[in-house]
């Protein structure tokens, strides 16, 4: 058994949280505005700072949304720092920027302690079903010490090189994905368009080349018009900008990264920032004065 600290709770964290304690390790919870009764009640124990769960935990996951919330986490008055002791690891499951992801794991080793970031991919159906692609920068002795921590969350974990790798990995994974369901969406979009059933159409893609997690899942919410996160749209914004920020430090050309980008913006305009990024098919349905399922011709 091992003492873990979890600070962020919400619609990836509580399962993921929820699957430590079934894991058999001693939970040490912390969460604005408050933990979730149903992780206490399965054995957690509440905290009521960052200092308090890093005091008592050995290893302290933080998984907020965004990279001022993780520096506020980790350096707040009565933040983690101020509760490690040395040949402790923190492990930043967040999707932040890589170049912030350097320095505060370099002020977390001058505490004497480890540091990982360790991004997710697979979203909350990937969180509740254990089965997130957990992509981790940081020292190998740091990693092989997680590593049966991560398993209880994840499936496909890859240490993919030192502190930061993890993030950009992650900002490369959300391209990907951004662009995928901008496909998944045109081809949705066009096949309803011309007069097909776009549940068949999706159903003969996930045969062939096309498949993709983002067609079946994703798609399926499409057609269905369940646009609940999931995973927000205000939350892949955050994190094509660090793409498009990145790039431009980079001088490199994203210009299909910047169009889907557009995509999200013309949601949130609509009211949609906190929709399931497979909403993105409602900027493209609004283009096309045609909705996905709709009889309109």
């Amino acid at each position: 058994m091992m003492k873990i600290g979890f600070i962020g709770l919400g619609i990836m964290g509580t399962p993921m949280a929820g699957h430590l304690i079934k894991g058999g390790h001693q939970l040490f919870l912390h969460s604005v505005p408050s933990v979730p009764q149903a992780l206490t009640e399965a054995g957690g124990k509440a905290c009521a700072t960052g200092e308090e769960v890093a005091r008592n935990a050995d290893v302290v996951i933080v998984m907020v949304p965004d990279t001022p919330h993780v520096e506020d986490v980790l350096f707040n008055p009565q933040g983690v720092a101020k509760g490690l002791s040395a040949g402790k690891v923190v492990v930043d499951m967040s999707s932040i920027s890589p170049v912030a992801t350097k320095d505060f794991a370099k002020r977390i080793n001058e505490l004497g302690c480890e540091y990982l970031d360790a991004p997710v991919s697979g979203g909350d159906v990937g969180a509740k079903g254990a089965s997130l692609s957990i992509m981790v920068g940081g020292s190998q002795a740091a990693f092989d010490r997680v590593k049966p921590v991560f398993e209880l969350m994840g499936k496909n974990i890859t240490r993919v090189g030192e502190n930061g790798d993890g993030q950009t990995t992650k900002v490369a994974n959300q391209i990907v994905v951004a662009l995928t369901i901008a496909a998944v969406a045109e081809g949705l979009l066009f096949a309803s368009k011309a007069g097909a059933d776009p549940a068949k159409v999706r159903q003969a893609l996930l045969g062939g080349l096309a498949t993709s997690r983002i067609l079946e899942v994703l798609g399926e919410r499409m057609i269905k018009r369940t646009f609940d996160p999931g995973f927000r749209i205000a939350l892949h914004q955050k994190d094509l900008n660090l793409a498009l920020t990145s790039a431009r430090q980079l001088g490199l050309a994203l210009p299909n990264t910047a169009t889907a980008q557009e995509m999200f913006n013309a949601c949130v305009a609509h009211g949609g920032a906190a929709w399931d990024h497979s909403g993105m098919v409602r900027a493209l349905e609004a283009l096309s004065n045609h909705e996905i399922g709709s009889t309109k011709t």
